[in-house]
Parts: C-alpha cells; structure tokens; sequence
C-alpha cells in the first residue's frame, strides 16, 4: 500500500463497494466526505449545547427536598443535628427532572458515539492519502465550523 499523497481519480475509500474510478466518481466522493465533516462539525456543536443545557437543568432543579422552604426560619429543634438523624432519610422518588436527565445523557451518549465513529471513519478517509479526498475533509472541516459555531452562541 502506498504511503504517499497522489492525485488519482481512482481509490477504494472505507468499504470495498465505494470504490471510485473516474473524475466523476471522484467528485461525488469527495462532495460526499465534505458532507460527512460538516455533520462532523455540527455534531461537535449540537453536542457542547446538550452539555451546556443539561448543566442549566442542573442548576435549576432546587438541591433541598424539604417541605417547609417559605423563607421563615426553621425551629431549633428541626435543625438540630439530633433531631435531622431521626429523620427517615429513603432514596428519591423518581421525578421528571431526574427522567429527563436520563434521556439527555442518553443522547448525549448517543451523539457521542455518532461523533467518534464519524470522526474514525473520516481519518480512515485521510489515510487513503487520496489529495482529493483530503482537501474535501479540509474543506468539509472549514466549512461546518463557519456554519455551526456561530450558531452556538444564539442557543
């Protein structure tokens, strides 16, 4: 196998069945790799949002479950260390809150893995040392980021 860049219009990039003969095969491959990097891209973005937005659903769930949170003041004796032992302390009930921090770490993961598999598939594109090819990551990679890192400071 070569370890060289060249510029062929012939390459077999990923699977056996995406095997590219002629300039036309060529250019849609490589339009095809641009799209993969700019969804690379947008990927990367979507994911630093659903961080960004689960920590905002952190910090406005409340962190105490007691009853009795008008603002008043609590008696001596409910806040005496004696008298908080005595309380039965059982674990949470489950709440939507806590439901739908589930679901949003499961996309998380989910996007996650979308990213990283993504991103494997499009170096292994890389290493076809295919010139074509890898100018279209570059330029896959340029534009996706020019289109989706503005967009995160409007989420």
């Amino acid at each position: 196998m070569q370890m060289t860049f060249d510029v062929s219009s012939s390459v077999t990039l990923l699977f056996d069945f995406w095997d590219v003969q002629g300039p036309a095969g060529m250019l849609l491959s490589v339009f095809v790799v641009l799209l993969l990097t700019v969804f690379y891209e947008v990927l990367k973005v979507w994911r630093v949002w659903l961080s960004s937005s689960s920590q905002l659903a952190r910090a406005q769930t409340p962190l105490s479950c007691h009853g009795g949170d008008d603002g008043g003041g609590d008696s001596v004796l409910e806040s005496s260390p004696s008298e908080s032992s005595l309380t039965p302390i059982g674990p949470p009930l489950p709440t939507a809150s806590s439901r739908n921090s589930w679901l949003l770490h499961l996309v998380q993961t989910a996007v996650h893995v979308l990213q990283v598999t993504l991103g494997y598939m499009l170096m292994l594109c890389v290493m076809s040392y295919n010139t074509w090819i890898f100018l279209g990551v570059v330029a896959g990679s340029v534009l996706g980021y020019f289109i989706s890192f503005p967009l995160l400071g409007h989420m």
